[in-house]
């Protein structure tokens, strides 16, 4: 009679998490937020029928089946990862070309690739960034990851991926010199601002009713990452996609003073080009995994 096995990206969530003792720990080991994890112990814990942690303030303990579970499954672990290391490594080095616009790869994929490599050694990821859009890309591409479904050519099927919204953001010695507990408060900050996204600030301002509140002075960069290392130097406030300052948030690298007042953005989508391998499959797969457990 087959077994039904409990869920693996859960049963690894479990064991980082019953390792440090932390899901702090255990989400910035698997590049994955605290909530994620959380969901994930939680979900495995329905499938067993039983609880594996004893939930403490700021902090978590195993229980006697946590602790059983976790001499058995991490052993499990180890031994599927040897077998599947020395598997690989007899195949012949593979690749996966990955096109993200620069702030896209810098905020989110590369962080997010040491899991990938973790469960993939044998396939290689090469990031290809580019502002344009999928249709004129000028290198080939296994997959590309954009926002908003204009600028994928008709030959790319895309694919739903990653939901997101902005929201103002700063770094914490900053805001507690200029506390910022409502819209208007802004008005002491400077305003930090990327080139490619010059609306969010008047969007946001008129969607939280201050549509002509003017900042105590601007800086405008190229790219949306520069802007949010500037945020993260303390030399202003920026709109923050969630999706690009979730691990900056959950380390305290920055914080959001106004966290109730989100605006929606255009989700991400992503696309395989005609053609691709088992690789990009292999990609593709392991991004519907990143989005089920990021959940914003």
């Amino acid at each position: 009679m087959s077994r039904r096995l409990p869920p693996l990206n859960a049963v690894r969530a479990f064991v980082a998490a019953a390792r440090h003792q932390s899901f702090t720990r255990a989400a910035a080991e698997l590049h994955v937020t605290h909530s994620a994890v959380s969901r994930q112990i939680k979900a495995l814990e329905a499938h067993l029928g039983v609880a594996l942690f004893e939930r403490r303030i700021r902090q978590v303990a195993l229980t006697a089946e946590g602790q059983q579970f976790f001499g058995e499954a991490g052993a499990a672990l180890d031994q599927i990862g040897a077998a599947a290391q020395a598997v690989m490594a007899r195949a012949p080095v593979r690749a996966v070309r990955i096109n993200v616009r620069p702030s896209f790869a810098v905020r989110w994929l590369i962080p997010h690739l040491p899991a990938f490599v973790e469960q993939y050694p044998a396939i290689e990821p090469q990031v290809i960034t580019s502002t344009a859009a999928p249709a004129r890309a000028l290198d080939g591409f296994d997959v590309a990851i954009r926002r908003g479904l204009e600028g994928w050519p008709p030959s790319i099927q895309v694919r739903p991926f990653l939901e997101d919204e902005v929201q103002v953001v700063g770094a914490p010695a900053l805001l507690r010199s200029l506390p910022v507990d409502t819209p208007r408060a802004l008005a002491a900050h400077v305003q930090l601002s990327a080139r490619t996204r010059k609306q969010d600030w008047d969007d946001w301002r008129r969607q939280a009713g201050v549509p002509r509140l003017r900042p105590a002075g601007r800086l405008q960069f190229d790219h949306l990452h520069l802007v949010l290392q500037a945020a993260v130097d303390g030399l202003g406030l920026a709109m923050g996609p969630t999706s690009l300052v979730a691990h900056d948030l959950a380390s305290g690298r920055l914080e959001s003073p106004l966290p109730h007042l989100r605006m929606p953005l255009q989700r991400y989508y992503y696309g395989l080009a005609p053609g691709a391998g088992a690789e990009a499959l292999l990609f593709a797969e392991w991004l519907e995994g990143v989005r089920r457990s990021e959940r914003f």
